[in-house]
């Protein structure tokens, strides 16, 4: 018999119960956080652009060859494009559950470079993006001018240049998209009849811009091999690419033989705007700019968003006058206070089982044996949730709520057998034995029972079975955890702390220790009546002399939030 060894080496069990509950307090410091399991599937999105395309060129002459190469990917549950008039193109690649985003992601963009020969010139110098992302938004950031000082324009860039690289960077970011970006870029409206006029076309105008505006290796004066007497060795600088409207209006178009030139200011306007003008967004009727910010799949929701309000915060020091930030959206306020409920129900689970096996056990002693291993099964189930790849969200955390039940009827069922051997005159480890050959099998059996009636939710597959998975296997594996506690752990406690009944006795022993009662009266008068009592007690402080005042101020955690606050001051 397994507990017969243990019952002859508690402090053997008591060492794997230990192993047990400091395996799940780690992990439980290193589980990721969120408010529900990552049910979405992974996607990668092939996103490029075709200037001054509509959308049956961009599908006829972009999507067609990408995704002829793209369909059938290793793993791809369905992929759905979007071609829109401005010329964008937008695929997304949603992959099966299981499959690691990071090589979806290098099987999509190896098909996408098949496709890229036959696309169009200038998406090939533009290039094509293919990157992960998730879906799940963890929270968004919107830039603003309250003075309306600055247009979307100026607010797009300076979001580019000093906010997005810094909170890409942050730990536990897995993207920044910018909604409403617009790119500074020089735009030029061409007079079609000034054209026609001067025999020129718009292809002409575009083929002068790529010609005249391009970086140039101007090499160097004096470079070897050079004379002996070569004094100097220079290298060259030269106006490549245009910076301002004028050197753009300047662009040489058309020479004729008799010297004359015709210049893109005589047939265009030049204006530094934005590169598009398609997405506007908002904010109480400000322009603003919204930077999305993703979370990895396996970082900290809490955490992470405590580093982009810090890093926000810092960054906020530089901006410029009639600039600043405000979360426009996220769902840490809900996971933080939805997680915080659960934990309180999990505590008030705890109390309830204390109280409970406390009121018919009659026995302190016997108490202390459930509450010792409804921790250990608890807490040791984080070490399989780290092991199964789980988090912590409001599934799993509902799933150890709901195991509290089960692990401490486990742990019962043995007090309670060992106690009526007691009553039967047997010594406390007597009993033990005799009770243990009568109760293994049918704590084996309810193990397997309950493991038999959630581990089969593992096999669920789709987003379903990713729901079902986490809350199952948590119960499960709290359940496995909680029989070998009563296998080792509880009837190793019993055959130590039981005490042999007297018969003799003129009344029966009191249910907890004589410092219990005082204990806990003076807790319960603390919770009931300390904010009745707290204006009583602000009034006394105030006659207080300052000297007593003063050495109370290291009591300030323990007195009443108005108390406290009065000391402070």
């Amino acid at each position: 018999m397994i507990s017969r060894f243990f019952i002859d080496r508690p402090i053997f069990a008591s060492v794997l119960s230990i192993l047990i509950t400091l395996a799940g307090g780690i992990a439980m410091l290193t589980l990721p956080l969120a408010q529900f399991p990552q049910v979405s599937p992974p996607n990668v999105t092939v996103s490029c652009a075709y200037p001054g395309a509509s959308a049956q060129v961009v599908a006829e002459a972009v999507a067609a060859p990408i995704e002829q190469q793209v369909n059938g990917v290793e793993g791809m549950m369905y992929m759905s494009s979007a071609c829109t008039n401005d010329g964008q193109y937008n695929l997304s690649v949603i992959f099966h559950h299981g499959v690691d985003v990071n090589m979806a992601q290098v099987m999509v963009q190896n098909r996408v470079a098949l496709a890229v020969p036959q696309l169009p010139d200038v998406i090939k110098q533009t290039g094509v993006t293919t990157r992960k992302r998730s879906p799940d938004i963890l929270m968004g950031v919107a830039l603003i001018s309250p003075d309306q000082r600055y247009d979307q324009l100026y607010l797009s860039n300076y979001a580019i240049l000093q906010v997005k690289d810094e909170l890409s960077r942050i730990e536990g970011v897995g993207d920044v998209f910018v909604f409403g970006q617009r790119d500074y870029s020089m735009r030029v409206w061409v007079d079609p009849e000034q054209l026609a006029s001067r025999g020129l076309t718009a292809s002409d105008v575009a083929d002068a811009i790529r010609e005249q505006n391009m970086p140039v290796a101007a090499g160097a004066i004096g470079q070897p091999p050079s004379p002996a007497d070569q004094p100097l060795h220079v290298s060259l600088n030269t106006l490549g690419r245009l910076e301002d409207v004028e050197d753009f209006e300047q662009i040489i178009l058309k020479t004729t033989p008799d010297g004359r030139m015709t210049r893109l200011k005589d047939v265009a306007r030049v204006e530094l705007g934005a590169k598009s003008l398609d997405v506007d967004v908002s904010i109480d009727g400000q322009p603003t700019v919204f930077l999305a910010i993703f979370q990895m799949p396996d970082a900290n929701a809490l955490e992470t968003h405590d580093l982009v309000m810090e890093k926000m915060a810092e960054l906020k020091e530089s901006f410029p006058d009639g600039l600043t930030y405000d979360v426009g959206f996220t769902t840490i306020p809900y996971t933080r206070e939805s997680i915080k409920e659960v934990f309180n129900t999990l505590r008030d689970a705890i109390v309830l089982v204390a109280v409970v096996v406390l009121l018919f056990l009659q026995n302190w002693r016997s108490a202390i044996i459930p509450l010792v291993a409804v921790p250990v099964a608890i807490v040791g189930t984080f070490a399989a949730m780290a092991l199964f790849g789980f988090s912590l969200n409001n599934l799993t955390l509902f799933g150890l709520v709901l195991a509290i039940g089960i692990v401490v009827d486990d742990a019962i069922v043995v007090v309670e057998a060992v106690e009526h051997h007691i009553e039967e005159g047997l010594a406390p480890r007597e009993a033990t034995i005799k009770a243990m050959e009568q109760v293994s099998g049918p704590v084996i059996a309810v193990g397997l029972v309950l493991s038999a009636v959630f581990v089969p939710c593992a096999f669920i597959s789709g987003i379903t079975g990713q729901f079902f998975r986490q809350f199952a296997l948590t119960i499960a594996v709290s359940t496995i955890i909680s029989a070998f506690n009563s296998l080792t752990l509880s009837p190793a406690l019993t055959a130590v702390l039981l005490r042999p009944h007297d018969k003799h006795a003129k009344g029966a022993a009191p249910p907890l220790p004589w410092l219990a009662f005082p204990l806990l009266a003076g807790a319960a008068g603390w919770f009931l009546l300390a904010e009745p009592l707290a204006p009583w007690i602000d009034r006394a402080l105030t006659h207080l002399p300052a000297d007593v005042v003063e050495r109370l101020s290291g009591f300030e955690p323990w007195l009443t939030p108005s108390a406290a606050a009065l000391i402070a001051a």
